[in-house]
């Protein structure tokens, strides 16, 4: 009597697994993946060393007071470019949403022209978050010269096509009700989005704000190797004289700006709740 096999999917996890194995084999050979570089002596040596000081963060003071005000140059470029990029994100979300549109009540469809309008808009949108911030940083330090307002001006173009897109979105999925109500009785957008829309959905809209921020500041970091100015140009600096320990504080510096920014938003969306 044949027994059966104690997983009666085990044929068609064993066929995925094939096939996710021949997929991902092209990838990896396009990306020229090399673990075993790894485990070059050289490689070995340089890492070593560069661990070794690792292990021992820097805490000279004179090292330390100038981490405390690239540390602060870097909050101060994210918070100052998503300022900017809500300006041009609230806007761009009263345009783009659908739910607020007035010319759909009662048919149900919007007109071609605004219909158009949120199109062409969308795209515009699309083509901001497309281009990383990295790449935004290095045009803008091309015509603006190395320094902070490169990593401003990158971080507003990118996140506010990122902004838009989402915030659209969580405003689509919240309860048409109020937002119908308040439109058919004659309404602005601005009044149906605050007393409609905006209720319902504030601190999903909160926590997606909070998260941004706290990517600009890592984004600030990534910007700061192309002359963006903050931590990570100095960051960059101490990587490239392998000054493992000066590495080791900053990292600390990062983590615990990230860790503040999700208290940040538990705070935030514990008050809206």
């Amino acid at each position: 009597m044949a027994v059966a096999h104690p997983d009666p999917a085990w044929r068609t996890r064993l066929a995925a697994g094939a096939v996710f194995l021949v997929l991902l084999w092209p990838m990896l050979a396009a990306s020229e993946f090399k673990p075993w570089l790894l485990f070059d002596a050289q490689s070995l040596r340089a890492a070593g060393m560069f661990l070794s000081d690792f292990l021992k963060p820097a805490h000279d003071p004179e090292f330390l007071r100038m981490v405390l005000s690239e540390t602060w140059q870097t909050v101060a470029i994210a918070t100052a470019g998503l300022a900017l990029a809500l300006l041009g994100a609230v806007p761009a979300t009263l345009v783009i949403t659908s739910r607020l549109s007035v010319s759909r009540l009662g048919t149900g469809r919007t007109r071609p022209l605004a219909a158009l309008v949120r199109q062409a808009l969308r795209w515009v949108l699309v083509v901001l978050r497309s281009v990383p911030e990295l790449v935004w940083a290095l045009l803008f330090v091309r015509i603006v010269g190395l320094g902070p307002t490169a990593g401003v001006l990158a971080i507003a173009l990118s996140y506010s096509g990122m902004l838009a897109k989402v915030y659209a979105e969580i405003l689509e999925s919240s309860d048409a009700h109020a937002t119908d109500a308040l439109l058919g009785n004659g309404s602005p957008r601005l009044g149906a989005l605050l007393y409609g829309a905006l209720p319902d959905s504030s601190a999903e809209l909160v926590s997606y704000t909070v998260y941004r921020w706290e990517c600009a500041i890592r984004g600030s970091a990534v910007m700061g190797f192309v002359g963006a100015g903050g931590l990570g140009q100095r960051l960059d600096e101490s990587t490239r004289m392998m000054a493992g320990g000066e590495v080791a504080t900053m990292l600390l510096v990062f983590v615990l700006l990230v860790a503040a920014a999700d208290g940040v938003s538990k705070l935030l969306r514990a008050r809206l709740a």
